[in-house]
């Protein structure tokens, strides 16, 4: 997954998704988007330009 704010992208390999069965889609639960959110916003307060990350449960 990847996402971008600004001059600050991260790339946050692993992330556990569901996929819809009709259109292949990949999507994340509320709680998994608040945790991921929650990354990306840690590596635009670091200032990072790219941050790349592996998701540990």
């Amino acid at each position: 997954m990847t996402l971008q704010r600004g001059d600050t992208t991260v790339v946050i390999k692993d992330v556990p998704a569901h996929g819809c069965d009709n259109c292949g889609e990949y999507y994340l639960s509320a709680e998994m988007t608040e945790k991921v959110m929650a990354l990306a916003e840690a590596a635009v307060r670091k200032g990072a330009e790219v941050e790349i990350l592996r998701w540990a449960a």
